[in-house]
């Protein structure tokens, strides 16, 4: 699952990264959490362009929000076929920028949790979609969800899901709704490399939002048996059918 990011990528180097024609300017986020606003990039007009979009997708379609369960994922086999991403898998398929994500393992001693980045780099690109609801009183609110695959060998040491990361290759195909269907777009949604990420463990002040400095990043020491991934590490291996589950 996904269920916080951290966007702390000076602007510049996003831009560059993503290779959108706008020029936003926007502070780091260490914290980002479900409801709050994160970044998307999109193809629009014949070009990639930034958005800001709420996480947690409404349908085009639903009428009341607030009776609406809260879709910060989507599950990449699924999302296709399910009729809340339907929609948003042929017509609506984004990029989410990130610096990292944080992810929680079950120990005996409780959930410990994680801040996993990419091994060689300062950004990446979630596979996301997006949104557009409009209220009765006309008003538009764009939103979006990240979509989750099972694991890879290392992720799995930790959760059974992990966000769909997207190659810099592969971003016009993802994003080129007009031409590359549903379909053909569901193929690209496949586990990062084993090596691409890095975990290191963090203290438990990330599961407050509250905390959104960049010191909810620096490691911890828990001890041999549960900072070390390696071989003889247990997977989370609860199967899950929920979208929402944060930790």
């Amino acid at each position: 699952m996904c269920g916080r990011l951290a966007l702390t990528t000076p602007p510049d180097a996003v831009r560059d990264f993503f290779d959108y024609t706008d020029r936003p300017n926007f502070p780091p986020r260490y914290n980002i959490a479900p409801t709050q606003p994160i970044a998307t990039v999109r193809y629009e007009y014949g070009s990639r362009r930034f958005h800001l979009v709420r996480w947690g997708l409404i349908p085009s379609w639903v009428k009341d929000p607030s009776d609406f369960t809260l879709l910060i994922n989507a599950r990449a086999e699924t999302a296709a076929e399910k009729p809340s991403f339907r929609a948003a898998m042929r017509h609506h398929r984004c990029l989410i920028p990130a610096s990292g994500f944080y992810e929680w393992r079950r120990t005996s001693e409780g959930k410990q949790p994680f801040w996993i980045r990419p091994a060689d780099g300062d950004v990446m690109a979630f596979a996301g979609l997006w949104d557009t609801w409009s209220d009765p009183d006309g008003g538009d609110m764009d939103t979006g969800a990240i979509l989750t695959i099972q694991s890879n060998r290392m992720m799995s040491e930790i959760h059974h899901r992990m966000p769909v990361i997207v190659k810099p290759d592969a971003f016009e195909t993802w994003l080129d709704t007009a031409n590359v269907e549903a379909r053909e777009a569901k193929k690209m949604l496949v586990p990062i490399d084993d090596d691409y990420l890095v975990a290191t463990p963090i203290s438990t002040r990330v599961n407050k939002v509250v905390n959104d400095d960049a010191d909810i990043q620096n490691p911890v020491d828990v001890g041999e048996t549960g900072a070390k991934l390696n071989e003889s590490s247990k997977p989370d291996s609860r199967q899950d059918d929920s979208q929402l589950d944060l930790f």
